[in-house]
């Protein structure tokens, strides 16, 4: 059983040595080792799993100088006596069928299943054509950068510095660092109460949404509109108007008067890429003075964008403490650190932190420490420069290849130089059918009917991002997708 047990697939992208080591962990605590055998010597093992001897060698004497194993002269390595059992579970049954469950699809008010979400595949990096949206370029991420901060926090005589559980309270050379270094370039100046660290986006907008909607709020968002902050408004039985998006952004009609709040994605609009104009900016901002409106401003992409000429955040022309900024720190770097930041009157800003202390406190404080000083040598700044210029490359590419392969497809004007493509197909083409064409001959793509709200959603859209591609086969790609949408 032994034997079996430790076959190891050794896969290349981690070290020898932490595979074999978690093997053996799992099978110290899964009982695998008994109590009064040796365990295989250090030739044995690597024989049998074709490593070096050095490599079992270093793994037996790191266990062992963590107390799971012990050494006895001129017989081995056996395990440590406090290991010799699993407290507990060898005797509980593997399963236990209930015979008076509780009826949770009752008690759960607003299911949030229930809700239609953007899906991906699990598994959309095994595709050789993935362009969906939202992945990075993991090739630019600035791993020699990132370890520097890392190996400089966890120096002894600095540990003290995010060891400690902060409460309620952010970081404050991240604060210093958003106010110094990162909402310049929106064009918005902000004082350190003003700010509040996130989990992302989604988090900031998930709090705006408890703190101040209920079911007696009415809100408008643009038509198609970034599904997930429509859902989180839904959940809290809010009610939705839905507004469409032209090629200055989303358009103002009667309607709005109603609202309380208005959400929008001015930089880029979520999921058209459109950039609103100057001109629907004043309009959107007069407009919300003149019916006592608050509206959350998306600058999802803020960081990331590659427009020649960009416009400053709405927040930075937002002269009556109007305009809730949200934004992301982590999207350009790995969408998976999920760390962001709002912009809020100070007296907002405290029930917010107020909110989160209730939910999970703060942010984790290392991976806050890690951005602040990440930002603070300039890393942050050099990585952006190097992202957009490859953003604008992949672009570039993508145009041509969309232009050559697929004039039928029409682009939403007002939308260049986003981070994806949003087109809209001959309305006799079904989107579902091209995507499962598609997806047989390798190419990912995601149709648009989930950014609509309401029924019924257009089924002739789809969204193209173009970073989790190698930038080499953007082309091939579009001309498979091509192929599929001609059959």
């Amino acid at each position: 059983m032994m034997d079996h047990y430790l076959n190891i697939d050794f896969t290349p992208q981690r070290g020898l040595q932490e595979q074999l080591r978690e093997r053996l962990i799992d099978a110290i605590f899964s009982g695998v080792f008994p109590a009064s055998e040796r365990l295989p010597s250090c030739r044995q093992m690597a024989s049998q799993l074709s490593i070096s001897r050095n490599t079992v060698s270093l793994v037996y004497e790191g266990l062992l100088r963590d107390g799971y194993l012990v050494s006895r002269p001129r017989s081995g390595y056996y395990l440590h006596p406090d290991y010799h059992s699993v407290d507990g579970i060898a005797d509980l049954p593997l399963h236990q069928t209930p015979t008076t469950a509780p009826d949770w699809g009752a008690r759960v008010r607003r299911p949030p299943s229930s809700l239609r979400m953007v899906t991906k595949p699990a598994r959309w990096m095994d595709y050789p054509y993935p362009f969906v949206y939202g992945q990075p370029n993991t090739q630019l991420f600035p791993i020699t950068q990132w370890r520097h901060i890392a190996r400089c926090l966890t120096e002894a005589q600095r540990v003290d510095d995010w060891l400690y559980d902060d409460i309620d309270r952010d970081v404050p050379l991240l604060v210093q660092q958003i106010i110094q270094r990162v909402l310049p370039k929106r064009g918005i100046v902000a004082h350190p109460d003003e700010i509040l660290v996130t989990l992302g986006t989604q988090n900031a907008l998930s709090l705006i949404a408890q703190l101040l909607f209920n079911a007696d709020t009415h809100i408008g968002v643009e038509n198609p509109v970034f599904r997930e902050a429509a859902n989180v408004f839904a959940l809290q039985g809010s009610t939705i108007t839905t507004h469409l998006v032209d090629e200055e952004g989303i358009q103002l009609d009667a309607r709005m008067a109603s609202c309380d709040y208005l959400y929008v994605t001015p930089g880029h609009q979520s999921p058209t890429g459109i950039r609103m104009s100057g001109a629907r900016r004043d309009e959107l901002l007069a407009h919300a003075r003149q019916h006592d409106q608050i509206i959350i401003e998306d600058d999802y992409d803020s960081d990331i964008h590659f427009d020649p000429h960009p416009h400053a955040a709405l927040k930075a022309r937002d002269r009556d403490q109007r305009v809730i900024y949200v934004s992301s720190l982590s999207k350009a770097l790995t969408p998976g650190m999920r760390l962001g930041y709002l912009v809020a009157p100070a007296e907002l800003v405290e029930e917010l932190r107020a909110l989160r202390r209730l939910s999970y406190r703060h942010p984790p404080t290392p991976i806050q420490h890690q951005m602040a000083h990440f930002l603070a040598q300039g890393y942050y700044d050099r990585y952006l420069h190097t992202y957009r210029q490859d953003s604008m490359h992949r672009w570039q590419r993508m145009n041509d290849a969309l232009n050559r392969w697929l004039p039928e497809c029409r682009r939403a004007a007002g939308s260049e130089h986003a981070n994806a493509f949003w087109l809209e197909l001959p309305s006799s083409v079904d989107i579902n059918q091209l995507a499962w064409r598609a997806a047989q001959m390798g190419v990912l793509i995601e149709p648009g009917q989930a950014h609509f709200w309401g029924t019924p959603a257009p089924d002739n859209f789809l969204r193209l991002g173009f970073h989790s591609i190698e930038k080499e086969r953007i082309e091939e790609g579009i001309q498979r997708l091509a192929m599929a949408f001609h059959l």
